[in-house]
């Protein structure tokens, strides 16, 4: 997976490469799909969620450009596997899962490998978690039909947030850098995500 799914197809980040290297990605999946974890896709996860493709994992997780002490934010905690990769490479992780099952899925898979201090929580990630910011990076693993506004404001100064943002079936993932009060936004890829639910995403019907 590492060696033709990411370094073939740009992933230089050795932070990235590492964690993705050492973390048992099957344990991340239910038991059905073990045999199809380091596959080149996404799978489903249970309650009509995914866990994403292992590229995608590192493409966005290292658009944050962490180098170990950054404070950071992610909004879909899903199963735990991007939580697990961000943990590796910095302590200080904050996640938020709008459904209770995954949740207490994703806490039993990390707590299970060893990661202590697992800060979930369960409710609407659209709306991040202002009593924890700022954050230098916030990463967004469901899709917006525009950049919250609420997320941008809880960035530190030159942190990253890393969202696909579109139409309910194609997306583009966006880089967006906080300067002060400036906001850089950057066009990465194509993508296709599960829609973020909640006050600023997506409504429940969809």
């Amino acid at each position: 997976m590492v060696e033709h799914q990411l370094k073939a197809r740009g992933i230089n980040d050795e932070k990235v490469l590492t964690a993705m290297a050492q973390i048992p990605r099957e344990l991340f999946v239910p038991h059905e799909y073990r045999d199809s974890a380091y596959k080149d896709g996404p799978l489903p996860i249970g309650e009509g969620q995914t866990i994403s493709q292992p590229y995608m994992v590192a493409l966005m997780t290292q658009c944050l450009q962490l180098q170990g002490h950054e404070k950071v934010l992610e909004i879909g905690t899903g199963s735990g596997y991007q939580t697990a990769v961000l943990l590796s490479i910095t302590p200080h992780v904050y996640s938020i899962e709008r459904l209770p099952t995954l949740a207490q899925f994703a806490v039993d898979n990390l707590t299970a490998l060893g990661y202590e201090n697992v800060n979930i929580k369960i409710g609407d990630g659209s709306c991040g978690w202002p009593e924890e910011k700022p954050f230098d990076a916030i990463i967004v693993t469901a899709a917006a039909l525009t950049i919250p506004e609420v997320l941008k404001d809880q960035l530190s100064d030159g942190g990253r947030l890393v969202i696909p943002v579109g139409p309910r079936y194609s997306q583009d993932l966006f880089k967006v850098t906080r300067r002060g009060n400036d906001f850089i936004t950057e066009e990465i890829t194509g993508c296709v995500f599960v829609p973020l639910i909640g006050r600023y995403g997506w409504k429940e019907e969809y």
